[in-house]
């Protein structure tokens, strides 16, 4: 039987690092051994892809560009990782998906929607999520818990609030258009309700047994 596929979405400094982790320990206490991954990334040649959308580059990177490495990325983990995983029964977990790049190239940087969906049948035909848990939260929110983070900031996340915030009402346009497969959770909320909550999302969409 085939894999079920749950992504987690969301702006910087929602906590998704976090709540994979948990939701991956909650899915193994249902029994199941989730494949963990992201995106971009999860296959050798995708982490590399990722290394140039995510580092400041010593000059400015075309939207276009972006976008094309992104799916670059997504075609060879869909065909590398994802679909074999399923095909064996396997439940994938992903750190991010095409709703991603609806809501940052689409909604956070202006890119033309028809191109990204058009792309996200070239990259990955007849798979979508069974399940796309949103951690919601303010971007006044997450970026201050991005500043208490320190280190180094991506490209994403040196970009302003309003940026964030255009990503952040894409997404939730997302929800509102699917909302048999998007659950939206409270990210402003402490970690353990947020892991609650997503608990209790995964145990309703997609009851134990089912395959």
């Amino acid at each position: 039987m085939r894999g079920r596929f749950i992504t987690l979405e969301g702006i910087e400094g929602v906590g998704k690092s976090t709540q994979v982790a948990r939701a991956a320990a909650h899915l193994r206490a249902r029994g199941q051994d989730p494949l963990v991954t992201r995106e971009p990334g999860g296959t050798p040649l995708a982490e590399q892809l990722r290394r140039l959308v995510l580092e400041p580059q010593d000059g400015p990177v075309d939207r276009s560009t972006e976008l094309l490495l992104i799916f670059a990325a997504r075609a060879n983990h869909v065909a590398g990782v994802i679909r074999p995983a399923l095909r064996r029964g396997r439940w994938v977990l992903c750190d991010r998906f095409t709703d991603a790049t609806v809501a940052y190239q689409g909604g956070g940087s202006g890119m033309n929607e028809a191109w990204i969906r058009q792309l996200a049948r070239i990259a990955h035909p007849r798979l979508e999520p069974d399940l796309t848990l949103l951690l919601d939260a303010p971007p006044s929110v997450a970026m201050a818990r991005l500043a208490g983070r320190g280190g180094r900031a991506d490209r994403f996340e040196s970009e302003d609030a309003g940026f964030f915030e255009r990503v952040r009402q894409r997404y939730l346009a997302i929800a509102v258009a699917e909302p048999g497969r998007v659950r939206v959770i409270d990210a402003a909320a402490s970690e353990d309700e947020v892991g609650a909550a997503i608990a209790r999302a995964i145990d309703e969409a997609l009851p134990a047994g089912r395959n």
